[in-house]
């Protein structure tokens, strides 16, 4: 058989020392999408291959467990055939060794992703992982659950009211990274809080503990928070104290003298929000909350929108209808200066019950209060609890009772009629409640 010329294109069906002029005259059929290969007799494994655009490029093939393995090497420009022999022999060796390369290279790819993730953690702040909690779980809470997230965190400093406002509890740990809120930084946090605003420091430590727990399910921060929740520390918990119960309530002989400042306020949307929620018993931000649209005129219920049930309905009574028909449109919400709810009138409650004699009367406690003088008329248990919108706390009461609008009217407005009637408020219900109107 006669020698093939050097200038001959190399026989693919036959090993041989590959050359670079082997290399260079190596072709492949250009009329169809197909590719050759050149095997090397100093390397086992080491091929060339070329396509039918003309690249070439040095390839390793072997096989295991009864697979075939292939991995490219590198385009034959970049490699010289002694490189190329070289990585061959590696990856010889791990075949043998029964290791597939392209595994290991995945392997070794997640592990290094895995590290820079850590990295990245390392220098995330509690700030960082804050806002992506808030982010993801705002969906599933309430307005007030959000608004308390929002204002816990504030840095203050804000003109308000001729003053600044001061950060939140919370806003001092935003800072810093969140691999270093540990339970010692915690309970260092609450001993300071816990000194001269335990209420609202209280609350703020119950919303770290759950932003704590998200994190140590979160893929990104998981690997730098401690398993053992930091925050759940007894210390901690000490430091901030037990809240108080409170007993804030008015009596039956101050109605008169709070009515008479309530109504005295210049303020016609504060003094009927406050007047309302007394006659209701609503808690003070769903009440805030309440808007034009829950006001059902015809069948004389008013929708509460509340943290139990999502919200519940309750009666209209004849004087919270007159007051509240008397108040002027000013964009979605009953009571309202703009397009937005009133900010609590803590303030202007309080200067109304100092000039009726009364101390320490919250807006939670005009709440209790309806609770407290229900007492007086002997109304059903579970008919006060229904209008406050309070969970039925037997059996019987959340499975077998259903009280309607109209039976609910029947005690709400006998209750209504006796509070007017004790604050000497002389109301004729039978009047017809004048026609909500718009602002001028």
């Amino acid at each position: 058989m006669a020698r093939p010329k050097k200038t001959d294109t190399p026989d693919t069906a036959q090993a041989i020392e590959l050359t670079a002029g082997a290399i260079d005259r190596l072709t492949c059929r250009t009329d169809v999408k197909a590719q050759a290969f050149l095997r090397d007799t100093k390397a086992p494994g080491l091929r060339v291959r070329v396509t039918n655009t003309g690249h070439k490029s040095f390839v390793y093939e072997a096989k295991l467990n009864r697979q075939t393995i292939r991995r490219t090497i590198g385009d034959v420009r970049a490699w010289t055939i002694e490189q190329a022999r070289s990585e061959a022999r590696r990856l010889a060796v791990l075949i043998d060794g029964g290791i597939n390369p392209a595994e290991q290279e995945r392997q070794q790819h997640a592990e290094r992703e895995a590290k820079s993730a850590i990295a990245a953690a390392q220098v995330v702040t509690v700030g960082e992982a804050w806002a992506a909690y808030v982010v993801e779980r705002a969906s599933h809470w309430g307005e007030r659950h959000a608004h308390d997230h929002a204002v816990l965190t504030r840095p203050g400093g804000e003109l308000f009211r001729g003053g600044l406002t001061v950060a939140g509890p919370l806003h001092p740990l935003l800072a810093l990274p969140l691999k270093d809120l540990d339970t010692a930084t915690i309970e260092a946090w609450a001993q300071r809080e816990g000194q001269h605003r335990p209420t609202s420091a209280r609350l703020a430590w119950r919303l770290l503990r759950a932003f704590l727990s998200w994190c140590a399910e979160h893929p990104d921060f998981k690997a730098i928070v401690p398993a053992q929740n930091p925050a759940k520390s007894r210390r901690a918990r000490e430091a901030l104290g037990k809240a108080g119960v409170k007993s804030d309530a008015l009596l039956r002989e101050q109605l008169a003298v709070w009515f008479a400042a309530v109504r005295a306020i210049g303020n016609p949307g504060i003094s009927a929000y406050l007047q309302t929620l007394l006659l209701t018993g609503a808690r003070p931000g769903e009440l805030l909350g309440l808007r034009w649209d829950d006001l059902n005129v015809q069948w004389r219920g008013l929708t509460i929108r509340d943290k139990v049930e999502g919200e519940r309905v309750i009666p209209l009574t004849p004087y919270v209808h007159h007051l509240l028909a008397g108040l002027p449109r000013r964009g979605r919400y009953v009571f309202s200066a703009t397009d937005k709810p009133l900010s609590y009138p803590h303030r202007q409650h309080s200067k109304a019950c100092a000039i009726a004699g009364i101390e320490h009367l919250t807006l939670h406690g005009l709440r209790r209060s309806f609770k407290s003088l229900s007492e007086w008329l002997e109304l059903p248990v579970g008919v006060v609890a229904q209008i406050q919108g309070h969970k039925p706390s037997a059996t019987a009461e959340k499975h077998y009772t259903v009280r309607p609008l109209d039976l609910l009217r029947l005690h709400h407005e006998r209750f209504e009629a006796w509070i007017l009637e004790q604050a000497g408020v002389l109301f004729d219900a039978s009047r017809q409640p004048g026609t909500l109107r718009s602002a001028v």
